[in-house]
């Protein structure tokens, strides 16, 4: 436990710079690290860490090596256009626990810009809330890990323990980019995520199969359309199976160890749709991309089979086939009794004087890479945040404080810390 006095120092230090915080949120999110367009965002966050005094690590990401790892989603973008950034701060003597702080820089798409009520890219504050596209998710929490080491320093202390501050791309997508700093060497005793989870921490969450569906039909001219087949026409029987599915799954969340009482926790969501090549002409192609959830303890293996399978029953006589397009990845738990959650536990309940609840959720999460494939304890804790995803995109700033507290108090706690000053 930490000294109180100690505890009170580092928690004045995140008020008083907590205003520099926000500018550096919100000038994060005015980079639109969209998918394979992170470098601006990358930039700041080097030359952030780099300011620290942190020893820097900025790499492409190796496809052939991802490629041989279980935990591979396989990309549809260039490797050459994702790195990642890892900053890594040593004590002069290493006397506590290691952390990785970890955080993930891509934001999804806006849709179009014209239903925001402002610009995604503009960070506004209003009424105690900053909006923009990756402001919940998760730049936030990318800040929140820098300013709660920061409160440490400048309450005059120094971390006891090696600390690796992660910016991973590929998190929306493949999980890629955790996935590659730990194929890359860095691990650590505990991994804190700050992903935007309502001052809660994940217990389990679902693993997650992107694919593509291309049904393909026969083309004529539409005043011959009966001796056509209708591409587009025949894949809403196929995306029909696969609701079939999606509740055959959601029927078996009583066998799964905290999902017993989730509303629908296997999502199957058709999330593009393209198909055919002029008006005029019966379709011969249509294609649709789809996200499918998987129970934690399912093989990723084992469900894309099963998908398969469902498909190849399908189409009404069309021709039906799949592809993979980014994440292949496996649901996981975080097993109560860690040391690593008694601290945190320990922490939230300092800052926000109540008892830190746990929760599982339907969304992937880049904590699986930590847990199943390195045994270190996950802890996917962090603030309030609406709509992420979707337009208005915003997070609450005093669960932001809050939760920046909570982190450099664990840090301090996890870690060790000696004086400075």
């Amino acid at each position: 436990m930490l000294n109180p006095e100690i505890a009170r120092r580092i928690t004045d230090a995140v008020d008083a710079a907590f205003a520099r915080q926000l500018e550096f949120t919100a000038e994060l999110v005015r980079h639109p690290s969209l998918r394979a367009a992170e470098v601006s965002a990358q930039d700041l966050m080097f030359a952030e860490f780099e300011s620290r005094g942190l020893a820097m690590d900025r790499w492409a990401l190796d496809g052939e090596a991802l490629a041989g790892h279980v935990g591979y989603g396989p990309s549809t973008v260039a490797f050459e256009d994702l790195s990642n950034v890892v900053g890594t701060y040593t004590p002069q003597e290493e006397k506590g626990r290691s952390l990785i702080l970890n955080g993930h820089i891509d934001v999804v798409p806006t849709g179009p810009e014209d239903t925001w009520e402002r610009s995604p890219w503009d960070a506004v504050v209003k009424d105690g809330w900053m909006y923009g596209r990756g402001a919940g998710d998760m730049k936030a929490g990318l800040a929140a890990n820098l300013f709660a080491f920061d409160a440490l320093r400048a309450a005059g202390l120094a971390p006891a323990a090696t600390i690796h501050f992660q910016s991973v791309v590929e998190e929306e997508c493949t999980g890629n980019g955790s996935l590659a700093a730990l194929q890359r060497g860095y691990t650590a005793d505990a991994v804190v995520i700050p992903e935007p989870e309502e001052n809660m921490l994940v217990r389990a969450n679902v693993g997650v199969i992107w694919f593509r569906v291309r049904v393909s039909g026969k083309p004529t001219h539409v005043r011959e359309m009966a001796s056509g087949f209708n591409a587009i026409e025949a894949a809403y029987p196929v995306m029909g199976a696969l609701r079939e599915l999606e509740a055959k799954w959601n029927a078996d969340q009583g066998s799964h160890r905290h999902f017993e009482d989730l509303d629908h926790p296997i999502n199957f969501n058709i999330g593009m749709i393209s198909g055919g090549d002029w008006p005029s002409s019966v379709p011969s192609w249509c294609e649709f991309d789809v996200r499918a959830a998987l129970y934690p303890g399912v093989a990723a293996a084992d469900a894309w089979e099963e998908i398969q399978e469902c498909l190849r029953n399908t189409g009404g006589g069309a021709s039906v086939q799949a592809e993979r397009t980014g994440f292949f990845s496996e649901g996981y738990v975080l097993e109560e009794g860690s040391d690593a959650e008694a601290a945190l536990a320990a922490a939230h309940q300092d800052v926000f004087g109540a008892e830190l609840q746990s929760f599982t959720t339907p969304g992937y999460l880049d904590g699986r890479v930590f847990t199943l494939y390195a045994g270190i304890p996950a802890l996917v804790y962090g603030p309030v945040s609406e709509a992420i995803h979707g337009f208005d995109e915003r997070v609450h700033l005093e669960s932001v404080r809050q939760v920046t507290k909570t982190i450099a108090l664990f840090i301090a706690d996890w870690c060790g810390v000696t004086e400075t000053a």
